[in-house]
């Protein structure tokens, strides 16, 4: 029996045990959720690795040569990835790259009939063993398909060892964002090039149409910073002015009598700006967008100062050794495009962009307990080694700093070796779910940090960008609380 199929029959006999304990009403504990989930996604794996098989056999045999005999055509569909699509309800598309995924696995022959191992042997064994499913592999393989066109063959086998690595445990957008690593890796002297592609390729088009203005923009994201990144800081203060507004409703109700115990108003339609007053402001994200734009460009006719941003500012991240030498790569916060040296360079040019080069001495960004609030210096510091939210990967400008060992419950002090990247999200599910972060330095770089809720103190005057942010599940989540990896480094394969 195949390991995909030993794979698929341990995971519905994982779910067939699951089941049977349940409750008569069918409500199940949190730990068989846990477990079901767990089998579901390992039922998916394997059944991914077997259909890839199969659709690569199928593909073979409605292979162009064989004309009127292709089994395709046969079965009524002009192309392999129709009929597949037809007999799982996924797109064409999705059929095609299945495809690809179990053609770059499957076993090959030479031309005199010498059996070869599979294209990308790593994704191979990855996707047999239920590590990785076939949305992922189809990325993975995609990209080495590109890699492969004039590249170093023995390199783009060692990055697929790598990224296969990497990306077991990984949703698929966070497998996109690996990808997008490796392409620095194996592309970076075709960076420049390509950005000068993307431009010449930029737009802005708009027109009416049902009393509306459709607008829609291409840019290349070198220019595309300074419009993400105030837009984003709109949106991000316009959510802090509803959570102020909210909790001053609170206030006001409770200061006047009429609230009660928990805070609610007992009175119909209390409170203009509370939650559900008739002044609350119900926009949607993608609203608040579009009135973003729309203040901007008011500002640029009418020169208006009114345009909150909540401090948003462009930030490009470069080597020192390559911002002297006009080699390699740097990054912009918020987008995983990387950019050139050159291009880092026009946009420093430029209002409203921090350069911050990594490899100068810099400021002493370490405060003890003299404050409590990280400063903005450090969180730039910060960014270097987390990314964004170090759990979930959201951008920096979304996130805040938070202490690793409390500053009140522990005495911790506000120091990047206590400092951690955390969206309002992560920050509460760590804390109220009893989660612990453990910084881990590169050898010779100093102790590790130990797991948030200790009692240590820690100082010093720097933050150490290769050191690793580790979440470790509570015992209900993970019995063996395994460590996760977080932060920057999820996506580095060099790492």
């Amino acid at each position: 029996m195949s390991a995909p199929l030993v794979n698929l029959h341990e995971a519905v006999s994982v779910l067939d045990a699951v089941w049977a304990d349940a409750d008569d009403d069918d409500r199940l504990a949190r730990a068989d959720l846990m477990a079901l989930n767990a089998a579901i996604g390992s039922a998916r794996r394997a059944l991914d690795a077997l259909q890839a098989r199969v659709a690569a056999g199928i593909a073979h045999e409605s292979r162009a040569e064989l004309g009127a005999e292709s089994l395709a055509k046969q079965a009524g569909f002009r192309t392999p990835a129709a009929l597949i699509a037809a007999t799982t309800g996924v797109s064409t598309g999705d059929a095609a790259r299945l495809v690809r995924v179990g053609e770059a696995v499957a076993p090959r022959v030479d031309l005199v009939g010498e059996r070869m191992p599979a294209k990308y042997p790593a994704v191979e064994v990855a996707l047999s063993a239920g590590e990785v499913g076939a949305a992922g592999a189809a990325v993975i393989v995609e990209f080495l398909d590109r890699a492969r066109i004039g590249g170093d063959r023995d390199v783009v086998a060692d990055v697929e060892e790598r990224l296969v690595e990497r990306a077991v445990g990984l949703s698929l957008d966070d497998v996109r964002r690996l990808v997008k690593r490796a392409e620095i890796v194996l592309e970076q002297d075709k960076l420049e090039a390509r950005e000068e592609e993307r431009r010449a390729s930029r737009s802005l088009t708009f027109f009416e149409r049902d009393g509306m203005l459709h607008l829609s923009l291409v840019t290349d994201v070198e220019s595309g910073a300074p419009i993400r990144t105030a837009i984003d800081g709109y949106v991000t203060a316009q959510f802090q002015a509803r959570k102020d507004a909210e909790a001053a409703a609170v206030a006001a109700r409770r200061a006047d009598g009429d609230a009660g115990a928990d805070g609610a108003s007992t009175a119909p339609g209390a409170g203009l700006t509370g939650a559900g007053g008739v002044d609350e402001d119900r926009r949607t994200v993608a609203m608040m967008r579009a009135d973003a734009l729309t203040l901007f460009c008011g500002h640029v006719i009418g020169c208006e100062t009114s345009a909150p941003v909540a401090g948003a500012t462009v930030i490009v991240r470069v080597d020192l050794g390559d911002l002297e030498t006009g080699t390699g790569h740097g990054t912009i916060d918020g987008t995983d495009q990387p950019v050139s040296v050159t291009a880092i360079r026009r946009m420093a040019a430029a209002g409203g962009v921090i350069p911050c080069v990594l490899g100068s001495d810099g400021e002493i960004l370490d405060l003890g307990r003299e404050r409590r609030l990280f400063t903005r210096a450090q969180k730039l510091a910060l960014i270097e080694r987390d990314g964004g939210c170090a759990r979930c990967g959201l951008p920096p400008h979304m996130t805040k700093v938070h202490h690793i060992n409390w500053w009140k419950r522990d005495t911790g002090p506000t120091d990047l070796s206590n400092g951690v990247l955390l969206c309002e999200s992560c920050h509460h599910r760590i804390h109220d779910n009893g989660w612990n972060i453990r910084i881990d330095s590169p050898p010779g770089a100093g102790a590790s940090q130990p797991a948030g809720g200790g009692t240590g103190r820690h100082h010093g005057t720097g933050v150490n960008v290769h050191a690793k942010v580790w979440f470790i599940p509570p015992a209900h989540i993970d019995p063996t609380r395994t460590p996760q990896l977080g932060g920057r480094a999820r996506y580095d394969i060099a790492a």
